[in-house]
């Protein structure tokens, strides 16, 4: 896991294997209250209503 700290907001890198990596925006708030740390482990849940789909051209 990697953590690219800001001033209000972190944004929080998880290797999910496969060279895969998904990223999200959460507040330093909640860093701190989940005790995240760089290289440590973390699990994504996702909730979308919808999804985008691209290809590379």
């Amino acid at each position: 896991m990697a953590i690219e700290e800001g001033a209000v907001n972190a944004i929080v890198k998880i290797d999910i294997g496969g060279g895969n990596v998904i990223s999200a925006t959460i507040s330093m708030a909640a860093v701190k209250e989940l005790g995240l740390k760089v290289g440590g482990e973390a699990y994504a849940v996702i909730k979308a209503t919808s999804v985008m789909v691209g290809i590379d051209e």
